[in-house]
């Protein structure tokens, strides 16, 4: 039902900054919650920030909260995550994905981008 399509991931020196975008098609419902996970070879995958759809509030992990700004383009469908102040432990493939609405689980993913930052 929905389509989800990362990009914006490379590589950056920590304190650096990357922009992850994440093309969402077709449409989607006004209830829908977009969230960005990230993973890394022999971890978890681990939620980063989450957005409502319609009303735009968010939540963070700790461990970007302050440093990441998750944010939405009605117009083009498309949800961004603003990466700042990268430090080496963000390096992982940042995932998008949909929910249905605030509580439910991720039921539609994105193929990935990379993040990788160095030291």
């Amino acid at each position: 039902q929905v389509q989800l399509t990362e990009s914006g991931g490379g590589l950056v020196q920590a304190g650096g900054s990357l922009r992850l975008s994440c093309a969402v098609r077709p449409l989607i419902f006004n209830s829908y919650v977009i969230g960005w996970f990230r993973q890394t070879p022999g971890k978890e995958r681990e939620i980063v920030a989450a957005i409502s759809w319609s009303g735009g509030s968010t939540n963070y992990q700790q461990a970007v909260e302050g440093r990441f700004t998750i944010s939405r383009d009605n117009a083009k469908a498309t949800v961004y995550l603003q990466m700042n102040s990268l430090i080496p432990e963000d390096t992982a493939v940042y995932y998008c994905a949909v929910a249905r609405r605030t509580g439910l689980p991720y039921d539609y993913w994105g193929q990935g981008t990379q993040v990788t930052v160095s030291a």
